[in-house]
């Protein structure tokens, strides 16, 4: 199944993004500018999203997600709010895009000869091995 292109779509109308002061080292930068960012997506209240998509994302990222379905990213490593802005929303895209992928279902392999070989010829210098050390 092919995925529709996340950024074809315009999440732009269905996140908010609200500017605050980010923690940490940084000097008078850190304590006058609003430079963290944190963006807010509620998945539930998603037009863009079809009902399967919300299924999928309220599933595989349920250990992101805040009350009613909200997933919250912030970014605040940078020195300018529209690098983190732009941190954010590409964060808030790769995420996405990792929680749609569908999943490859594994195909059950055997061991070959030549590991199998391998291993019984661990196995029997370990024993070996154990051996000499009993006798001595």
């Amino acid at each position: 199944m092919k995925l529709p292109l996340l950024k074809d779509r315009e999440f732009d109308r269905e996140w908010i993004i609200t500017a605050s002061r980010s923690s940490g080292a940084g000097g008078q930068n850190v304590n006058k500018v609003n430079t963290r960012i944190e963006l807010r997506f509620s998945i539930p209240q998603s037009t863009l999203l079809s009902e399967r998509e919300k299924q999928l994302l309220l599933s595989r990222l349920a250990h992101r997600l805040v009350r009613d379905g909200e997933l919250i990213i912030t970014a605040q490593s940078e020195r300018t709010q529209l690098k983190n802005k732009n941190e954010a929303i590409a964060r808030f895209y790769a995420l996405l895009q990792r929680a749609l992928q569908p999943v490859k279902k594994r195909v059950p392999t055997r061991p070959t000869k030549a590991s199998r070989l391998r291993r019984l010829e661990t196995k029997r210098q370990q024993a070996e091995k154990k051996n000499r050390r009993r006798e001595n």
